[in-house]
């Protein structure tokens, strides 16, 4: 079977996470035209501004994509488990999981709202439908 899956943990990500651990998700938000970064890193993809700040999000969105997988890929997610990829009302596309109800046919356009939960040794996000 494959390794435990592991969260990236580079200079730019480490504040993402720990704003997760305290389960109000900060995204770095650019200080030149407003745009926030997902994945975070050093420059602004709209404007090539160095400048940013932490920002809270609000955390809501709309799925745009989405898959369930039946096969167990990572030792601690067994099969089957969903993927989506979400648009945040800020703008940026995040790819999570679905956890509670799950909508009837397909996903694509549903509402959704960020939440919590414990993996392993860490909080991660998900999204609930709203």
């Amino acid at each position: 079977m494959a390794a435990l899956s592991q969260p990236v943990l580079t200079l730019y990500d480490v504040p993402m996470w720990e704003s997760m651990a305290r389960e109000r998700m900060e995204l770095p938000k650019c200080s030149g035209c407003g745009a926030f970064r997902y994945p975070p890193g050093p420059i602004c993809s709209t404007c090539q501004s160095l400048d940013y700040r932490w920002t809270p999000i609000f955390g809501t969105g709309t799925i745009l994509s989405w898959v369930v997988f039946h096969r167990q890929y990572f030792d601690d997610h067994p099969a089957p488990y969903n993927a989506i990829a979400v648009r945040l009302d800020e703008g940026p596309i995040v790819v999570s999981n679905l956890v509670g109800n799950e909508p009837a046919g397909s996903w694509i356009g549903a509402p959704v709202a960020i939440t919590y939960r414990q993996h392993r040794d860490r909080t991660q996000h998900a999204f609930r439908l709203r």
